[in-house]
């Protein structure tokens, strides 16, 4: 700094140099490219739905070239129908993120229970398949992220994670319940520790944003952002009890546009989950939300430790019992119960 300056000019340049860093420039993924056969079938693909026992699924494509979202189900885990994983995925900058989580996320989840083989360590088991999952990406070297809420039931408890804005709404009684918390820049812990890693975090608009990037705090992928993006979950843990009736796993798209408690009467008036998870995405476009829209209604009374039927005065009624096993859209797939949309 040059002599003689007067010190409250040097007090102002000093804080000049702490001000917004150049924006990222993120490249092009080439996972997946425009004249790639496989997106072209995807971005075609508006609508699908799924429909089985223990869960019912739909999801539209938004204004988005391609879709982005993407879930994965493990049901009928070691041969035991009270033993499944779910998953809702929100990708970003791409598929390809959100294509290797939902092809491995479940199944290194799985791997860790095994290899810990111990009472208490599920959490521990499910952090450690998603930072592998998150490590495996990376090396990858393919730029693009996913958000990931996951549900895993497992001897009448309920283990939820999640990193990014995908969110997990339990009913309980009718009353909903949210078992995640976003991870938004804006969240006032996140943006402390994104701060503390040498991280810039700004408001525009409204919207939160790291690096005048990314909206979200946690994420598996994004390795352009990963001095401060990190794929650490949050979990939550619960034993089911009878006043469980069921889950709603959706992606942002519909959280953007309908409260929790919006989403838990909608299911509960219809006699169909399947038909609920549809018109809760025709209630958020109708709302102006043009994302990608992923919604999944889990039924937890089917998880009850011994518990096939709803207790009396339950406000849920047992659309789900209609089907028989492997009758949804991709039916059976051995033993355990793979269903993963491509």
């Amino acid at each position: 700094m040059e002599a003689g300056m007067p010190s409250d000019a040097k007090e102002a340049s000093g804080k000049a140099r702490k001000r917004r860093p150049p924006r990222i420039v993120i490249p092009e993924s080439n996972h997946v490219g425009f004249g790639d056969e496989a997106s072209i079938r995807v971005s075609e693909e508006m609508e699908f739905e799924v429909e089985e026992r223990e869960y019912c699924l739909a999801s539209r494509k938004g204004s988005r070239l391609v879709m982005e979202d993407g879930y994965g189900v493990i049901t009928n885990i070691s041969g035991d129908p009270k033993q499944a994983f779910f998953g809702v995925f929100d990708g970003h900058g791409g598929r390809a993120a959100m294509d290797h989580v939902r092809e491995k996320l479940g199944k290194n989840i799985m791997a860790a229970i095994n290899e810990l083989n111990g009472e208490g360590k599920l959490d521990e088991a499910i952090k450690e398949g998603y930072l592998t999952t998150d490590k495996e990406f990376l090396s990858q070297g393919v730029s693009s992220g996913t958000c990931v809420a996951t549900g895993l039931l497992k001897d009448g408890e309920l283990h939820v994670a999640n990193v990014g804005d995908c969110r997990v709404v339990l009913s309980r009684n009718g009353v909903a319940e949210v078992l995640t918390s976003d991870h938004s820049a804006g969240r006032d812990d996140e943006r402390a520790r994104i701060e503390d890693l040498g991280g810039y975090v700004s408001c525009k608009n409204g919207v939160w944003r790291i690096q005048d990037s990314l909206a979200i705090s946690r994420a598996i992928g994004d390795l352009h952002f990963k001095d401060w993006i990190i794929s650490e979950p949050e979990i939550v843990s619960l034993r089911l009890m009878p006043d469980c009736e069921f889950l709603i796993m959706a992606s942002d798209g519909l959280w953007d546009k309908v409260t929790n408690q919006e989403a838990v009467e909608v299911v509960l008036k219809h006699t169909s989950p399947l038909q609920a998870c549809k018109s809760l995405m025709d209630l958020s476009s109708s709302r102006g939300n043009k994302d990608d829209k992923t919604v999944m209604v889990i039924d937890l009374q089917r998880f009850l430790q011994g518990c096939l039927v709803n207790r009396p005065g339950s406000k849920v009624k047992r659309q789900f019992q209609t089907l028989p096993t492997g009758s949804g859209l991709n039916g059976p797939v051995g033993r355990d119960r793979v269903l993963e949309h491509r």
